[in-house]
This record gives C-alpha cells, structure tokens and sequence, in this order.
C-alpha cells in the first residue's frame, strides 16, 4: 500500500504544486481529476491525448518527484439524460489516455438514467415502492449493463484493467449487492473505489462492505464522515439542505481523524490488507470546515505511519 494524494483535493493548486504538496506530506502515488464532476480537473485530456511531447512532459512531472499515477478519476454522470454523453466522451477519453500513460485504473461512477425520453436529469430510485418505480429501477438496469458492457471493451482495447466505481448514491452502483450485481453482469473489469465516508453516513459498515468485497476492491478514497446529531435527529440522513450550509445538516464530510480516531482507520488499513489490497490509499478532502491544505496535511500525519512499511 502506500500514500495518495487525489489531486481534486486541492483545487486552488496548480498540478506541480499538487504534486509538490503530495512528496512534502509522503505521499509515493497520484490520483489525477480529469472532468465530469471535479471542480478542478488537473487533467487536461484534449491537451495530452495523442501528444507524445506532451505526455512525456506530464510522465517526467512525477518520475521527477518519485510519484507514480495510481489511478485516473473521471467520476462522471453517465446515463444522464442531459450531461451523459458529454460525460461519456469524457469516460472513454480518460481511459484512452490511462492506455497511453501505462495507468491500470480507472475510478467513476455507474451513473443513473432518468425516468424517460423526456426527462431532464436523473431518477434515482432508493424506495421498493411504488410499483411504477420499482419497474423503473429495473429499465435503468437494463440501460445501463450494455453501455458499460461497451466501455469494458474500450477499456480492454486500452489496456485498463480496472474501472473503478465509487459506492455513491444518486448512481445505480451504491452499495455491496448493486455492485457485485454490475460486476458479475459485466466482468471483472468492474470494480470498486472504496470510499467509507459515503458508507458512514449510510448507516453501513466499511469494514464488513471490505469483508464482503474482497478482490472486487480496486482502489481507496480517505475520507470522513461526521453525523451532527442535532440535526440528524430531525432530519434525518435522507438530508438534502446545501452542502454550503454545513451547519444546517445532518452529516458532512471531515478530514480523516476528525471523526473516526486513528485505532479505527488503523482496523480499516488491516481489513484491506486482510482481503490482499496492496493498493493506494488517495486522499480526498472535503471538510466545510477547514482550509483544504490544512486538512489534507492532517490526514496525511494520521494515515502514513499506519501504512505497513
């Protein structure tokens, strides 16, 4: 295993000083923001696709500083009724330049369809009722296995072994069971980017979700997750007030540490190693409650003594 810093963590820093940031807190690999939903893409896809003066530029970035590329993140709305396509280029552009950089990983999402050919965003369907909707859920399935039947096959023609989904509601891809479903109806290719702070606030357990994955883990987000009790007792963690007003809400996401205390990601780290990860472990900062830096500084200080050696 060893230390990552996921480049989207620090949006206000350049990519040189992303990567001068990840050595200076001992990090050894880079997971690189590359469009869809990142607020900061340091992955300039059109730029270095097909470059070879470019991509040998981008290459001697980290084999100067002693940093590999873990993985490329296009976590992305696919199936959108709307940003879909665009945001499908931007899945098989990321795979096309993970190819061409030697990167066996590729982290997203499954996405989620909408309700029909008039719709405008997505449904996600999280309730076994009405009946309407429980037949929706079952048309979003069947979308969605052949358009990633379709991208598993562009991965294979590129090289990439592994596309990575983050267990994430609003995607049809969440939890345990509709990930082992994806993965046995597409292959092994899929897999999943293991991220505890959308299972904390979930109710679930990260390590029995490590348990019950095992192999089917491909890569690692750090981050945590606080539950405010005063709000959760009334609004409950179907909470949908702005994430701008962190206050207000019933959960937000914290710094690694700030929540769950060293001796428990030290158990997260075993539980990973238990099931054969050896993989990075990336951290993702997006606590509304101290500067970005600063918060992927402490995690870092948390985190990299527990990493075997």
């Amino acid at each position: 295993m060893d230390l990552c810093l996921y480049t989207d963590s620090v949006p206000e820093l350049s990519l040189e000083g992303a990567l001068d940031l990840a050595v200076r807190i001992g990090c050894r690999s880079i997971e690189i923001a590359g469009g869809g939903q990142s607020s900061a893409p340091h992955l300039r896809l059109a730029e270095l696709l097909g470059n070879r003066d470019r991509l040998r530029a981008f290459r001697d970035a980290f084999t100067s500083r002693g940093l590999r590329i873990a993985a490329l993140n296009c976590s992305a709305w696919p199936l959108h009724p709307v940003l879909g396509p665009a945001h499908e280029a931007i899945i098989r552009d990321t795979i096309r330049l993970a190819g061409e950089l030697g990167v066996d990983t590729v982290v997203s999402m499954s996405g989620t369809p909408g309700d029909g050919p008039s719709a405008s965003t997505v449904d996600w369907v999280f309730y076994p009722w009405p009946p309407d909707a429980v037949a929706l859920q079952a048309r979003q399935w069947d979308a969605a296995i052949p358009f990633w039947h379709d991208i598993a096959a562009h991965a294979e023609a590129h090289g990439v072994k592994h596309i990575a989904f983050e267990l994430h509601p609003l995607h049809l891809v969440f939890n345990v069971p509709t990930l082992l479903r994806m993965r046995e109806a597409v292959g092994p290719v899929i897999g999943a980017n293991l991220d505890p702070s959308h299972l904390f606030w979930q109710q679930m357990d990260p390590l029995a979700v490590i348990a019950a994955l095992g192999p089917a883990i491909r890569h690692v987000h750090l981050k945590d997750t606080g539950l405010q009790a005063d709000r959760l007792a009334l609004n409950g963690v179907l909470d949908t007030t702005p994430f701008g007003s962190a206050e207000e809400r019933a959960w937000v996401f914290r710094t690694v540490g700030r929540v769950h205390d060293g001796t428990w990601w030290a158990s997260f780290i075993a539980a990973l190693r238990a099931v054969g990860y050896d993989g990075a472990l990336s951290i993702e900062n997006e606590d509304p409650y101290q500067p970005a830096i600063a918060g992927v500084e402490e995690a870092a200080a948390l985190i990299g003594p527990l990493i075997p050696a």
